[in-house]
Order: C-alpha cells, then sequence, then structure tokens
C-alpha cells in the first residue's frame, strides 16, 4: 500500500489554490443559501470572534512563551 500523496503550501500551483479559493467561496454561500448578505454578515461575525479570541490570548500569554512575538490584528496586504 503507498503513503498518500500530500503537497506542502509551497508546493501548491496558482491554478489550484485559486481552484480552492473559488471552491470556499461557493461553500459559503452555499451554506447561507446563496444570500451573500448573510454570507458576509458570517464571515465578519467570524473575524470579530478570532479578534476577541486573539487579544485574550494575547493578555493570558508571557513575553517569555512567544519569545518576544506580539500578534497583528490587521493582515499584511497581498
Amino acid at each position: 500500500m503507498q503513503p498518500a500523496k500530500t503537497s506542502k503550501p509551497d508546493q501548491v500551483s496558482p491554478d489550484q489554490a485559486r481552484s480552492d479559493q473559488a471552491w470556499e467561496v461557493e461553500a459559503v454561500l452555499a451554506w447561507h443559501d446563496d444570500n451573500a448578505r448573510a454570507a458576509i454578515r458570517s464571515l465578519l461575525d467570524d473575524c470579530k470572534h478570532l479578534r476577541q479570541q486573539l487579544a485574550l490570548a494575547e493578555r493570558a500569554m508571557s513575553r517569555g512563551m512567544t519569545r518576544g512575538w506580539t500578534p497583528r490584528y490587521e493582515r499584511d496586504v497581498l
């Protein structure tokens, strides 16, 4: 029996990445019955929740535990 082939993130082709993103968009819209406003609201609520979790984790961790790492609440522009 052969092990399953897995690709590392840096080995994913740009076409595959676009395909995965398109699938994710379709999955989100399908989850919300093609209601784009509900999908956006849900994703914004998720972002808010994750930011709150990040803020809690930042307060709970010591500087030594993270070796000076501090979270960024805004992502880098692609």
